[in-house]
């Protein structure tokens, strides 16, 4: 009785850092599955807010738009791969390819976003930006630690920055018929917005 005591307890003993393990690693699995799925969604939804500002353009049948966009969507692309060659960060995670700052992905995110808000007002620029938000996170939180965080906030200078160079609000109502009277004189005027 007491041997057979002995290997019950032996047996509790040895299976408690065998199941505290297996949790363990059941943890981790699961951490590498949100990462992963985060770091994919990320990857996805860096083309939202420009999906968002060419619907926009659409539209609005907005060719002045059309062209500021293509201009800073070419200014972003070069300034970002520019930096990117430039300084030749190496990623957090070691990875050999280097090129981290600036993140490429969040510079997209943030140029598409900036470009709509500013071309279109923030009823199209919060959404666009709560998207290019996201993919920021998912460039640090994602699977890999592709970038940190100075890296995201730097392609969220570029990708605003490139929009705001070449972008201008849209103007609807280009010019605007004013009447005012008093005192017997009447006054009939034209605002022309350029």
């Amino acid at each position: 009785m007491k041997i057979h005591f002995i290997r019950v307890a032996f047996l509790i003993v040895m299976a408690f850092p065998v199941s505290s393990f297996a949790q363990e690693e059941m943890e981790s699995l699961d951490e590498i599955r949100s990462e992963t799925a985060l770091e994919h969604v990320g990857d996805v939804a860096q083309f939202a807010p420009a999906a968002l500002s060419v619907f926009a353009i659409l539209i609005h049948n907005d060719k002045e738009g059309a062209w500021q966009f293509v201009k800073s969507v070419g200014a972003n692309l070069a300034a970002t791969y520019i930096i990117k060659y430039a300084i030749n960060k190496k990623r957090p995670n070691g990875a050999p390819d280097g090129h981290a700052f600036p993140s490429g992905h969040t510079s997209a995110a943030f140029q598409g976003a900036s470009f709509v808000q500013k071309r279109y007002g923030w009823e199209y620029g919060i959404p666009a930006y709560v998207v290019a938000g996201f993919v920021g996170y998912s460039r640090v939180e994602g699977l890999n630690d592709r970038h940190d965080w100075y890296d995201v906030i730097a392609g969220a200078v570029v990708g605003i920055g490139s929009s705001y160079l070449f972008t201008t609000p849209y103007l609807q109502d280009h010019y605007k018929l004013t009447f005012n009277s008093g005192n017997g004189d009447f006054l009939i005027g034209i605002n022309y917005k350029f």
